[in-house]
């Protein structure tokens, strides 16, 4: 003990010691500290690694081929309405308008608006609805973009382009690019992004 008292009472014994404690003190905090940091990363919630690490979470679609309605909007006036491409062969002579029947659809374009004329009968001005049935993949409209849908492949979101036979302001009848049993996703998310379905 006395050999530890006198090695203590020597000035260079003290300052070796002092620095021998502060650098202990300094090794401790820093490993409190990064201890601390690595727990607080791995319980803090992140959204963004959470998204990168399991996948976006979707809200999906199952396609499914049926016969279905779509409600084609013209807007009538003096019994003659003008309709695109899409909808001038799904229109035909004796479909009811309003209060009123379908007399003819141009086969010719006008030249005047480039549209297909459509002559009716009985039915007042203004915009009128005419169900239309088609057969196809029904999806709500904000699915589809630019003839594009999104499709679930291995946890993981693929851009398909698809064929559309006719839409309203609702619904996108889809007559291509999508089979039975495919997934689509209706979330906004993009394409090659991970994900994973909503439970």
């Amino acid at each position: 003990m006395k050999k530890i008292t006198s090695y203590l009472e020597n000035p260079r014994a003290k300052k070796f010691f002092s620095i021998a404690v502060i650098v202990a003190v300094a090794l401790w905090f820093v490993f409190r500290f990064v201890m601390v940091a690595l727990e607080s990363r791995m319980s803090v919630f992140n959204p963004i690694r959470e998204i990168k690490q399991s996948g976006a979470i979707v809200e999906t679609v199952v396609a499914q081929q049926s016969d279905g309605i779509i409600n084609i909007p013209i807007d009538i006036k003096n019994n003659r309405a003008y309709v695109s491409g899409i909808y001038q062969n799904k229109l035909r002579a004796g479909q009811k308008v309003g209060t009123g029947v379908v007399v003819s659809v141009s086969s010719n374009l006008d030249l005047d608006t480039g549209m297909y004329v459509v002559r009716t009968r009985g039915v007042a001005d203004g915009l009128h609805n005419v169900q239309v049935k088609l057969k196809g993949y029904f999806l709500p409209a904000y699915v589809v973009r630019d003839n594009v849908v999104l499709v679930l492949d291995s946890d993981v979101a693929v851009a398909r382009d698809v064929k559309i036979s006719g839409q309203d302001l609702e619904t996108v009848c889809v007559s291509s690019g999508i089979s039975d049993g495919d997934i689509v996703i209706s979330s906004k998310v993009n394409a090659g992004q991970k994900v994973r379905v909503k439970k």
